[in-house]
């Protein structure tokens, strides 16, 4: 059998208590480091957003510089620009809901925002119509024909000019 005298006991138990330290030290370094990468990305993708958005407000008050970078079809429509934007933001908070960034109650509220602008608003119709897929990344499109798109198939029929007359 073997025999520990206190000197080694002690040394044996120092030695795991430091190499239980580095342990511990390291898987929180790691998580650290995790956040930080997070955190970076968010500063990065928030930084693109905010020169997006000067980016869009020159093409809302000067729709006809649209043209340096596009010049397809329905880019003298004033509306064009906004609809780009507003798509745009639309992807921003997607693109914040995969990073997990987003509680899933904010994210009920904005995909219903998101439905209900393509029920019942113009850019529904327009996402086909201009082509504005092209302009965003396949993710996007496809959250956008799996969950957007069909609320235009389901857009309510507009009242008649006579059926409001009388209201």
């Amino acid at each position: 059998m073997v025999s520990f005298d206190l000197d080694q006991l002690l040394t044996l138990v120092q030695t795991i208590a430091i190499i239980a330290a580095l342990v511990v030290t390291l898987y929180f370094s790691q998580r650290q480091v995790r956040a930080f990468s997070v955190d970076l990305e968010s500063r990065v993708l928030n930084d693109i957003d905010e020169k997006f958005h000067h980016l869009a407000e020159t093409f809302i008050t000067s729709p006809t510089m649209v043209r340096t970078i596009y010049e397809g079809e329905g880019r003298e429509d004033p509306a064009t620009p906004v609809e780009y934007y507003v798509m745009s933001f639309c992807a921003h908070i997607f693109h914040m809901r995969q990073r997990h960034l987003i509680s899933d109650n904010e994210w009920a509220g904005w995909r219903a925002w998101m439905q209900n602008a393509f029920r019942f608003g113009t850019i529904g119709t327009d996402w086909r119509k201009k082509q504005m897929d092209i302009w965003f990344d396949p993710q996007f499109r496809k959250f956008v024909e799996r969950e957007l798109e069909p609320e235009v198939a389901a857009r309510p029929a507009a009242p008649h000019p006579a059926e409001t007359q009388g209201a």
